[in-house]
């Protein structure tokens, strides 16, 4: 019994914990079943909701057709004749490209970048979402964002750029509906012509453009991270202004790229270690040609006047890269040297650096901001200098150290007897340029110059450098300055005698000559040959060459100011410009750099003047010509101007000017006898000329102030501007064959001997020589005689002001 009572009890509790467990395994099981009711309800709800959003909100949403018929903003655009973009002119500066045209690395970056899953997801990344709520979870913020490539066209092209749920949802559903509408290359192709990456640039094309200075085919692996990486903040990683951050968020790109197999470790490596060269200036193209760019620009808004800034206008130049490129190095080399010849002047300026600790870079990199890069001429604020060495920040952030040679041209700016004001110490800004044996200081010269070259049969500028540097100064010296032309004038008082029935033969006076106030009307007059020296009788063939101005006057004096005057216009000078006074015979008128290109013209070509053109074509966005230049030809006898005879012996006048003349240096450089021109030297050494030519191209080349005073003793035409010259026709002749004109009919060679009883040959009209004796025709060639200067003046010389 008392087994059985124990027993009752236990069995007891075992049925009691039985019971229990079962409706405890019941309760589980329901809740079991309830969790994913709950589940299934809740994803049901939002499904609902969604729909509900979908069916208010999805009608709502814009239309596509801005995507579906992209037509997006290009600027317009200037190139040279053969393909190269030189200038760009619109609010957006963007390159639309075909998405088959974009280099697959570019594609890469960009994935990497922005979007890896973009082939995958429907136009919103389930899985990117939630990777980036859980991020921003874990943070406690907003840290990470999840829109895809094509969130990201659908926010630039209908919605602002605010931070709210609202827009969010919208632009979820947009990109949804954009998938639904576009293929993924299509809308690729948006995002990568669309996005705004910084410095005006619109598109990953212009992009590469701007910062690189190349097409976007040609991009690298360490360029085309780079600018993958801009998207996210252009402001914040834009190599120009923030170099640093740039390339921490480059290098982010390339292990992003390396992780997805989209490059390897070797390729990872090069592109680590691949220096940049990002151009500082973003205005600037590959090419250098903005003065070029600027007059078509001028040409193309007269001759279109409506919006051409948006509609993809091109304009294709007559320049070519090897002219242009020739051309703007002679000029900028030439001017350094020119300026190197007069000494440093002393630092820019100075700043206040007596707040900054060490090591704050980004500072030191600010206060550079307001000074712009002109070419390799960078600025640069100096740390710390002595008379040994120089150290120095650039803009980039770099830090460079100046010695040797490279202080030689400041040297006596680093002595502590300069004046504070001028003296290189901490804080000063100078300019340095790196050159193969390392950094040099130089300067912004304050001197000007202008070199224009063309074709003397149809005037297609081939190149043209309106001064040292457009962003220093936009004024075109080409075009738009007026100075006096000086020696470079009288082949045009040389042509006007050989009509008046003077031979290069011809024997006048280098001596000196006096105009008294009766015969000026105003002062005495006494002018002077360039050196002083005066070498009595010579012909005219040797005065051009030494450019003698005594025997000028005496030349002008003898045919007439008026009659020169009226003369000259046949060249393309206005007469206004050019006073009927002897004084003109010196190159006292005003001409500009584009008119002594016209007028050297006809000489080169025979005769004949023709229009120089700097626009060859003008096309709309669709490839259409909307205008078309037809040029005139030399050869067209309704352009002849003067007599092809009178055209071959100014020709072979000025060969002897760089024979033996004051250009002998360009024959020697070049080593050619086909050359010809003219030394221009004013009064005082104000402004400084070489116009030449060869058969195939002419230039002109000039040196002065802008606001006119001294270049310096012995700052001729031949020492300042014929470099010019020579620099660029060393590259523009390359490969060029030796020519000359030939001798037009109605001209005969004669034996002429010069005062100093040198006998040579010479060619002159027929009409010019005398007549023969009916009884003795001659039979050889005869001695021509020598006008001498026996005709007043028909004018009243006036000094020069």
């Amino acid at each position: 019994m008392t087994i059985m009572h124990n027993v009752k009890p236990f069995a007891y509790c075992r049925i009691r914990i039985y019971i229990l467990s079962l409706l405890s395994s019941l309760s589980l099981n329901r809740w079991a079943l309830r969790i994913p009711l709950l589940i299934v309800g809740a994803l049901l709800g939002a499904a609902a909701l969604i729909g509900i959003v979908l069916i208010l909100a999805y009608p709502q949403l814009p239309s596509l057709e801005v995507v579906t018929d992209y037509r997006p903003k290009i600027p317009l655009r200037i190139y040279s004749s053969d393909g190269y973009l030189i200038g760009e002119f619109g609010e957006e500066r963007r390159d639309f490209v075909l998405i088959d045209a974009v280099p697959t690395v570019m594609k890469q970056a960009i994935l990497a970048a922005e979007d890896e899953r973009f082939y995958k997801h429907p136009g919103v990344d389930t899985m990117g979402v939630l990777r980036a709520a859980f991020a921003n979870l874990v943070s406690g913020g907003k840290q990470q964002g999840a829109s895809t490539l094509t969130m990201q066209v659908a926010r630039n092209f209908f919605l602002s750029s605010e931070k709210t749920l609202t827009r969010k949802l919208y632009e979820a559903l947009l990109a949804i509906k954009i998938e639904h509408s576009l293929t993924k290359d299509e809308i690729f192709q948006l995002y990568i012509n669309q996005i705004y990456l910084g410095q005006r640039a619109y598109g990953f094309s212009s992009a590469a453009q701007i910062y690189f200075g190349k097409p976007l085919k040609d991009i690298t692996v360490a360029e085309a991270a780079m600018l993958g990486g801009l998207p996210k903040a252009p402001s914040s990683y834009n190599p120009v202004a923030n170099p640093k951050r740039a390339q921490l968020r480059q290098h982010y790109v390339l292990r992003r790229m390396f992780e997805l197999g989209f490059i390897n470790a070797a390729q990872l490596k090069e592109a680590q270690e691949e220096v940049l060269k990002v151009k500082r200036n973003p205005n600037e193209f590959g090419l250098h040609a903005d003065y070029v760019a600027e007059m078509a620009r001028q040409i193309t808004a007269e001759r279109f006047p409506g919006d051409i800034y948006s509609r993809g206008y091109r304009v294709i130049t007559t320049i070519t890269r090897n002219d242009q490129q020739a051309a703007y190095r002679s000029l900028r080399k030439n001017v350094l040297d020119y300026d190197r010849r007069h000494g440093y002047r002393g630092a820019e300026t100075y700043v206040d650096m007596t707040s900054l600790a060490s090591g704050q870079d980004d500072a030191l990199e600010d206060l550079l901001n307001d000074f712009v890069s002109n070419d390799d001429l960078l600025p640069a604020l100096v740390l710390a200098a002595s008379s040994q060495n120089v150290r120095a920040i650039l803009r980039s952030g770099e830090v460079v150290n100046i010695h040797d040679d490279g202080l030689k041209f400041a040297a006596h700016m680093l002595d502590d007897k300069a004046p504070s004001n001028k003296r290189i110490r901490r804080g000063a800004v100078i300019r340095v340029q790196k050159t193969d044996k390392g950094w040099q200081i130089l300067q912004l010269p304050d001197v000007q110059a202008a070199f224009v070259a063309a074709s003397p049969v149809d005037g297609a500028i081939r190149a043209l450098v309106g001064g040292f540097d457009f962003n220093q100064s936009k004024f075109n010296h080409v075009t738009q300055a007026w100075r006096q032309p000086g020696s470079s004038f009288k082949p045009f008082i040389y042509s006007a005698s050989l009509e008046k029935g003077y031979t290069p033969a011809s024997v006048l006076p280098d001596e000196p000559i006096s105009f008294s106030a009766d015969e000026t009307g105003s002062q005495v007059w006494e002018p002077k040959n360039y050196d002083g020296k005066y070498e009595g009788p010579m012909t005219l063939r040797t005065a051009l060459a030494k450019s003698k101005n005594m025997v000028s006057i005496r030349l002008l004096r003898a045919i007439g100011a008026r009659y020169a005057q009226d003369y000259i216009t046949r060249f393309g000078f206005d007469a206004e410009k050019h006073p009927p006074y002897l004084t003109m015979a010196l190159g006292a008128g005003m001409v500009t750099p584009w008119q002594q290109l016209v007028a050297y013209s006809v000489f080169a070509n025979g005769g004949y003047r023709i229009a120089p053109y700097i626009v060859r074509q003008i096309l709309d966005g669709k490839g259409n010509v909307l205008a078309n230049t037809q040029p005139s030809i030399a050869g067209d006898e309704s352009l002849r101007v003067i007599d092809a005879r009178n055209a071959w012996l100014m020709d072979s006048m000025m060969h002897d000017v760089v024979r033996r003349g004051t250009a002998t240096r360009a024959a020697q450089v070049l080593k050619r006898s086909d050359l010809a021109g003219k030394t221009g030297t004013t009064n005082d050494y104000i402004d400084a000329w070489f116009c030449g030519y060869q058969p195939t191209v002419v230039g002109i080349a000039w040196v002065g102030f802008d606001a006119p005073r001294r270049l310096g003793n012995g700052e001729t035409g031949g020492s300042a501007a014929l470099p010019i010259w020579i620099g660029y026709m060393e590259q523009a002749l390359k490969g060029v064959p030796e020519s000359w004109p030939e001798v037009p009919e109605g001209m005969l060679s004669v034996i002429a001997s010069d005062p100093s009883g040198h006998v040579t040959t010479e060619m002159v009209y027929r009409e010019h020589l005398p007549p023969a004796p009916e009884e003795d025709p001659p039979t050889e060639a005869q001695q021509l005689p020598a006008p001498v200067e026996v005709v007043k003046p028909k004018a009243v010389a006036k000094p020069p002001q």
